[in-house]
């Protein structure tokens, strides 16, 4: 009889061995499942904490200007980058937000206006990337406002002066020969406190902060004539890519006066609990899959034993040994395939529940992750399934080999 039919009709025979093997395949699978399903969720929160986290590197430096800053945008891991510059302008026929405190008879009269601050890119400040900071009204200012007469304003200021996104707002330079009218594209609130006990100059306070495209201080006759800038933010996707930009900005910008800040700090506190997540998931497959293989092969080892009247019977009718074996492989695998195809099942229809029910991860102070989703795919299945495929034929073979030392005369003699 062949022993792929054999095999068919002892798992018939034997229900009671079949629904022990099957009950631990499908524990087996499902355990391998979810440890796979971890190990892909945390890799796509990870990518996501990059994307939106990332690490900044703040350059500062007395040659650092627009076109430079742009050049080192060009260097390989930069994903984004802020060329930054502020200035003080006057604030036409509207109010300032002012400390309570009396102002002091030292106080600087050319401190006495808004802090604009000249940007590229509004989300990737450090206040809006931690969650300090949050957009009320409109949207933020991004690549595709540079030359346009555009502005983000705090919602103090707004409601001080009765400004909403879509209004305008005037602003000159210090000696007033330069006056502009600029379109309020978002309203953000600060969530410092609004106003400090003590004196701070107007400028000085977050309420009077006002963000524009980088050229606007050009217009108000802002900033320095060689254009130098403040600083540039870069923002990379790992801390491991900031020695490249180092490198690239020391050759481009000099030794001189010359600061290379990097912030991971976000970064790290966010990837490496999740990277700890994800090693733990890779071991746990590991261990799950070393312990599915000795409870099978122990299992497969004491059905041998049991079956040495069988096995004694069909070896001296002239089978091949190899087939004893095949035939045990055959019974096992047979277990496997309804167990993988029932762990499917099960991880489809609880991965989008589970995900529901994790919580997300704060990134930095406010800014939070999405949970992490449990996405079942044809990958984490094939993975399972040669997983699956190497556990039954290591449970079997191994414990096969006693077949091939066998003899049915010795089997038959302890028999009788």
């Amino acid at each position: 009889m062949n022993f792929v039919k054999r095999a068919g009709l002892s798992l018939v025979a034997r229900k009671g061995k079949t629904a022990l093997l099957l009950g631990i395949f499908l524990v087996v699978c499902v355990l391998l499942l979810g440890g796979f399903l971890l190990e892909g969720a945390t890799a796509r929160q990870e990518a996501e904490a990059q994307r939106r986290i990332g690490v900044d590197v703040t350059v500062r430096a007395d040659r650092l200007t627009a076109e430079r800053a742009g050049r080192l945008a060009k260097v390989p891991g930069v994903q984004r980058y802020n060329p930054l510059l502020r200035g003080v302008p006057r604030l036409q026929g509207g109010k300032l937000v002012r400390s309570d405190a009396p102002r002091p008879p030292d106080s600087r009269p050319e401190r006495d206006g808004p802090r604009l601050i000249g940007l590229r890119d509004s989300e990737l400040l450090l206040d809006f990337a931690t969650g300090r900071s949050t957009l009320v009204e409109g949207r933020p200012l991004t690549p595709q406002d540079a030359g346009h007469d555009r502005v983000l304003i705090g919602a103090q200021l707004a409601e001080l002066n009765g400004l909403a996104a879509g209004d305008l707002i005037t602003l000159a330079s210090p000696d007033g020969k330069h006056r502009r009218a600029y379109e309020v594209v978002g309203v953000h609130r600060d969530g410092r406190a609004p106003v400090p006990d003590g004196w701070l100059e107007p400028s000085e306070l977050p309420a009077n902060q006002i963000y524009a495209p980088l050229g606007a201080l050009a217009d108000l006759g802002l900033g320095s004539p060689d254009g130098r800038l403040d600083e540039a933010v870069f923002r990379l996707g790992s801390p491991e890519q900031a020695e490249q930009l180092h490198a690239a900005a020391q050759r481009l910008l000099g030794d001189a006066d010359f600061r290379f800040d990097v912030n991971d700090k976000a970064y790290r506190d966010q990837v490496q609990p999740l990277r700890r997540v994800g090693a733990f998931a890779g071991t746990l497959v590991w261990l799950i899959a070393g312990a599915g293989t000795v409870v099978l092969g122990l299992i497969v080892a004491l059905t041998i034993r049991e079956r040495r009247d069988e096995l004694g019977m069909l070896l001296s009718l002239g089978e091949r040994k190899w087939k004893l074996i095949g035939q045990h492989t055959v019974e096992v695998a047979a277990v496997a395939l309804p167990a993988l195809a029932l762990a499917a099942l099960a991880g489809a229809a609880c991965a989008g529940t589970v995900s529901e029910l994790l919580p997300g991860h704060t990134a930095s102070a406010g800014a939070l992750l999405p949970a992490p989703e449990l996405r079942l795919t044809a990958a984490d299945l094939g993975r399972v399934a040669g997983l699956g495929v190497g556990i039954a034929l290591v449970s079997t073979v191994l414990p096969g080999i006693g077949i091939l030392r066998l003899h049915p005369r010795s089997i038959l003699a302890a028999t009788d």
